[in-house]
């Protein structure tokens, strides 16, 4: 049997002869009816004196008539004999009027090939709207028969339902093949007989065309915003054995909610030198237009990007595009400042860990062994049902594998006297070290957990998780315990190296949360910094206001009145005019006294300077959250934008301020799933569709990717022991 053939175009002949019962009511009441004794008849079928029925006095002429032989053919539900004035009869289709000849054999075989060529007919069928009961959703096969229904309309669109199929493509990333499988072709002609097959080049194109619709609409938001801080990352794929850089933008929209989107997973050329990122970086802003709305670029510690990032602010203070002078310009991403620190601290106990891994991989080798290893869980009544197996690289990971192991301690200790061939159980010293590392570590997780967040703001956290990473590891630091004050040694150097001293973007996160404004300074930088918090804490206080003064000298078109020196101007500008008035009422006599009175009140205006934005935030009360409730700072804004009109802006651009580069990282999980082994061959620019265009449909469906812990921790299930 030859191979189902693709049908490409709009309507095919199979889908117009199976639709065809399915014209509209309208079209089949116009040529069918009910006689008195529910036959179904002819109705004046075009077809005038005997041929188009007999008379009543006919009828009692004639008492037996010879019955009209039905037409049984499905064309004549879409055609109407008709009789010229000459006597010829003929068959007129009801969507275009076209008359076609009968034959006298009774053929329709001209009728079927008109039908199928009617451009009348094809648009009919394309945009009928067709009536049918739609079932209420049923929770069991037992409610079944209380089920209702409901008239409803549907209309099918075939672009409609080919663009929503490039939709699942992007949000699921699925091949262009799925489009030919059987299955997927079986459940989509199920549910509507006009569903038309197509190929993968087409499947491709739909894609394509989605990308091409959704960056259009991405650029026409990106228009209204101000300033947008971006993160990259390199990622080289291991079946093209090439590298690609992502770029991500965050900022927050008109609506004022936070967006990340994806803007480029671009080819990177190799050596990755600096001046290969840089070009590449700038070769996205150039594409998006962006170059002027450069806030922030988060990037991990590698020192290609410490020399990257210093000739992209030499190149934007040339050009004049450098905000804020490049203080706050670069992020170092705070997670993978963690995970250098933690890695010191797990190396102290590096070969227990090992010994845990192989346990892990000794168990898992065989499924009898997991089995008696279940059966002693059981027997000691243990809770978790679970053993993990950490990916080296993420030390959280490894945390993970360590708090699980130290709750199944006692059955490894059990299994480890029943089965001979074990011979990596650790030590109870060794259990005890590892005790001691999780507890130091569990702060480390806490705080990359929050910080790591893409939801939400994280500029805002950074300084509360760095204050106490700092209390843990100078408490740690004068432990009575040996092993614990030689492990937290080299992670405190490591904390000294990159946060010792002060971080303005730290800073500014925290004063802008109103829970917290310029107090959490005067309280965590004498904790953080020691003797140097006084002066710290002036310096940050002074290029707060000049960051203010730099706001405000951006919006001073827009907004006036938020700054001293506007405010002042404008102040003035009301007492003149309002004096002015009041001397004009009062007569224009020198003695009227007004003259004295707007002298008064021009001194005292100048005496009393109108306060800033900035001043009355700082002099409000804090904002009190209970508790364990969530407090949207981005929504306080929001809801605070006509009192403080120039800080919320900057407020908002500060707090959309990524300080980790997990955003760039997750997408690279998505590059690995897009570039398979099976998928190797595709191209630089469609892989960047499939990437930068799932990211994009999936923000306008409100879903959320996979994050890589989903990912990276193998979780072995512990099967549970028959009775």
């Amino acid at each position: 049997m030859s191979p189902e053939p693709i049908v490409e175009d709009n309507i095919s002949e199979e889908i117009i002869l199976e639709t065809v019962d399915e014209v509209s009511s309208d079209s089949v009441e116009a040529n069918v009816g009910l006689n008195e004794n529910n036959v179904v008849v002819e109705e004046n079928n075009g077809v005038e004196g005997d041929a188009a029925g007999i008379s009543n006095q006919d009828e009692d002429a004639n008492p037996i008539v010879s019955k009209k032989r039905m037409k049984r053919s499905s064309v004549w539900d879409e055609f109407k004999e008709v009789k010229l004035p000459n006597g010829q009869k003929k068959g007129e289709c009801i969507h275009c009027r076209k008359a076609l000849s009968i034959g006298a054999t009774g053929s329709t075989t001209q009728f079927r090939r008109h039908l199928d060529r009617c451009v009348a007919r094809i648009r009919f069928l394309k945009n009928q709207k067709v009536l049918h009961f739609q079932p209420k959703e049923i929770d069991s096969v037992a409610d079944n028969s209380q089920e209702s229904a409901s008239l409803t309309t549907f209309s099918y669109d075939n672009s409609k339902v080919r663009e929503s199929i490039a939709h699942y493509i992007l949000i699921n990333e699925k091949p262009f093949s799925v489009v030919e499988e059987f299955g997927f072709n079986l459940v989509l002609k199920s549910m509507s007989p006009y569903f038309l097959k197509y190929s993968r080049t087409t499947a491709r194109s739909d894609v394509m065309l989605v990308y091409e619709k959704e960056k259009k609409k991405l650029q026409n938001s990106l228009k209204g915003i101000n300033r947008i801080s971006f993160t990259t990352d390199i990622w080289k794929s291991k079946n093209q054995r090439i590298s690609y850089m992502v770029v991500t933008g965050h900022y927050v929209d008109s609506n004022w909610k936070l967006q990340k989107r994806v803007l480029s997973f671009l080819h990177l050329s190799p050596p990755h030198t600096a001046t290969e990122i840089v070009d590449t970086f700038y070769k996205s802003l150039n594409e998006w237009d962006l170059e002027s709305k450069v806030f922030t670029l988060s990037v991990d510690n590698a020192s290609n990007n410490d020399r990257a990032i210093k000739l992209l602010k030499d190149n934007f203070r040339v050009r004049k595009k450098l905000f804020f002078g490049g203080r706050i310009f670069h992020v170092r991403c705070c997670a993978h400042i963690l995970n250098l620190m933690v890695k010191d601290g797990i190396k102290s106990v590096e070969f227990v860990v090992e010994k845990i891994r192989d346990t892990v991989s000794f168990l898992n080798a065989s499924e009898g062994r997991l089995f008696r290893f279940a059966d002693v869980v059981h027997q000691l009544h243990l809770p978790t049902r679970k053993l993990i197996m950490d990916c080296p690289t993420r030390w959280n990971s490894t945390y993970n594998m360590l708090t699980v192991a130290l709750k199944l301690k006692e059955a490894f200790i059990s299994y480890s006297e029943r089965e001979l061939t074990y011979h990596n159980c650790p030590t109870e010293d060794e259990w005890s070290n590892i005790e001691k590392v999780c507890d130091v570590l569990g702060f480390f997780n806490e705080a990359t957990n929050i910080i790591s967040g893409t939801e939400y703001p994280t500029s805002n956290l950074f300084l509360s998780q760095i204050c106490t990473i700092k209390k843990v590891l100078d408490d740690s630091s004068v432990s009575s315990d040996e092993f614990v004050r030689n492990m937290t040694k080299k992670m405190k150097e490591k904390f000294d190296k990159y946060w010792g001293e002060c971080n303005l973007l730290m800073a500014f996160g925290a004063i802008m949360d109103p829970r917290m404004k310029f107090l959490v300074i005067e309280f965590a930088y004498p904790m953080i910094y020691g003797e140097q918090s006084c002066q710290y804490i002036s310096y940050v206080r002074s290029l707060l206001y000049e960051l203010f003064e730099e706001y405000v000298t951006y919006f001073e078109e827009e907004v006036r009145g938020s700054c001293d020196t506007f405010k002042l101007k404008k102040e003035a500008t009301k007492g003149e005019s309002s004096t002015s008035r009041m001397a004009q009422e009062g007569g224009t006599n020198k003695y009227s006294g007004w003259l004295d009175f707007t002298a008064y009140v021009s001194e005292k205006t100048s005496r009393k300077p109108a306060k800033s934005d900035l001043d009355n935030y700082l002099e409000d009360g804090l904002e009190i959250c209970p508790d364990g409730k969530i407090f949207d700072v981005i929504g306080w804004w929001k809801n605070n934008q006509a009192k403080y009109r120039i800080l919320s802006r900057m407020a908002v651009e500060i707090l959309a301020i990524p300080i980790s580069t997990v955003a760039s990282e997750s997408t690279f999980s998505a590059g690995e799933r897009v570039v398979d082994t099976y998928r190797s061959k595709l191209g630089i620019e469609t892989v960047q569709a499939l990437i930068c265009g799932s990211n994009w449909v999936r923000a306008h469906y409100g879903l959320k990717g996979r994050t890589k812990e989903e990912e990276d921790d193998e979780e072995i299930e512990i099967p549970i022991p028959c009775a």
